[in-house]
């Protein structure tokens, strides 16, 4: 390509090139750099004059850039192709020495002046760091579904122990009372008597220590701040769609316009979304028509989120123990996730309703929450 004046054609390539999202490089078969466009000066921090004729290792960090012209030596030498026609992530460098994270695709093309090879660049750092947001994401609902678990169980452990705790004491009150007869005839030791009066303190002392942990599990604030609905359904998507948990099935959006901000933890909130997403999935994998619906809007003055599937329904005898904790019909997990869920929104002051469907339809969750009329500013 002539430095002075191009062709017609040669204008109309540079100007592709110039227009192109992705970075474009050119180089021949010594490493020489021969076409660097707009987007890989955008991407170096170099100029297409600042590198034309330098060797290629100049936009790689040290460790890349001894073994580059080693591999294309051997390459023309042997023919056997290590990175040409394949895509692959790789490092680059910029001008001032920051390491970027880029995908590098190569191919070659033969030239009158010898073999070209043509890389294009594509910067990974938006993606990596919306892949480390949602590595923390994940890593913070995981635990809040560690610590809701526990006081779940908690909770269920607590409930199943205090009735037969309180039957206990009263068994107790009532042998206490009868013993207590005896010692006045002399049939029965006082030291008898007071050996069942310490067992019923204990008793009661037990009692209290359950009464507590309910307590405690029961009144745990959830960290509020202001958020976006939309943002907030957005992220719990994304989270859930990764991968391919989501494979072939159609995620249709309504969300309504300008709802108002949430004063909610968004950790929590996120869980019981991502848990109604999951089950929807689950509910639709084997059926022909695949989807899943959510939305959001305003219905007397509080906000409704729906998550409906295209599932079979849910059979109507086990719609009572739904929400209960340790009662599933999978053959994995305890059966806490819609327990948990159901008590996150009553403790955001709202609560998890299900129309079960059947019949050709399938099931809505509806999560309800009260409205805040708190600007989304306020977490600033």
């Amino acid at each position: 390509m002539s430095p002075q004046s191009p062709t017609v054609s040669e204008a109309r390539l540079l100007s592709v090139l110039d227009t192109a999202v992705d970075g474009i490089v050119v180089i021949d078969e010594r490493s020489r750099i021969l076409i660097f466009n707009k987007a890989c000066e955008e991407l170096f921090g170099l100029t297409a004059a600042e590198v034309a004729g330098k060797g290629i290792s100049v936009l790689m960090p040290p460790e890349f850039a001894h073994g580059h012209d080693f591999w294309v030596n051997q390459y023309m030498a042997t023919g056997v192709k290590k990175i040409i026609g394949i895509g692959r992530e790789v490092r680059g460098r910029h001008a001032d020495g920051t390491i970027i994270p880029i995908e590098l695709s190569v191919g070659e093309c033969r030239t009158p002046e010898g073999r070209q090879f043509i890389g294009i660049i594509r910067d990974l750092r938006s993606r990596k760091a919306v892949e480390q947001r949602l590595n923390q994401l994940q890593a913070q609902l995981v635990q809040m579904a560690r610590v809701n678990a526990m006081d779940e169980m908690g909770a269920a452990i607590a409930h199943e122990l205090n009735q037969p705790l309180t039957a206990v004491m009263l068994y107790l009150q009532a042998l206490g009372r009868k013993l207590e007869a005896g010692v006045e005839d002399g049939s029965v030791e006082a030291a008898t008597v007071e050996i069942v009066a310490k067992t019923r303190r204990e008793a009661e002392r037990a009692g209290a220590i359950i009464q507590r942990m309910r307590h405690f599990v029961e009144k745990r604030e959830p960290d509020r701040q202001p958020v976006e609905v939309a943002k907030l359904v957005d992220e719990a998507l994304e989270l859930t769609m990764l991968g391919h948990d989501g494979a072939g099935i159609e995620v249709v959006r309504d969300i309504a316009a300008d709802l108002p901000a949430l004063d909610v933890d968004p950790v929590q909130i996120q869980q019981v979304l991502i848990n109604l997403i999951r089950n929807g999935i689950e509910a639709v994998r084997e059926r022909e028509d695949r989807w899943i619906r959510i939305a959001a809007h305003v219905d007397d003055g509080r906000l409704l989120i729906e998550v409906e599937d295209s599932g079979p329904g849910i059979p109507k005898n086990t719609v009572r123990d739904l929400f209960k904790a340790f009662a599933t019909s999978k053959k994995s997990g305890l059966g806490l996730g819609l327990a948990i869920s159901r008590s996150i929104a009553q403790n955001h002051g709202g609560d998890l309703l299900v129309e079960p469907g059947g019949a050709g339809r399938g099931a809505t969750f509806v999560l309800t929450l009260p409205l805040e009329a708190t600007p989304v500013a306020r977490a600033e």
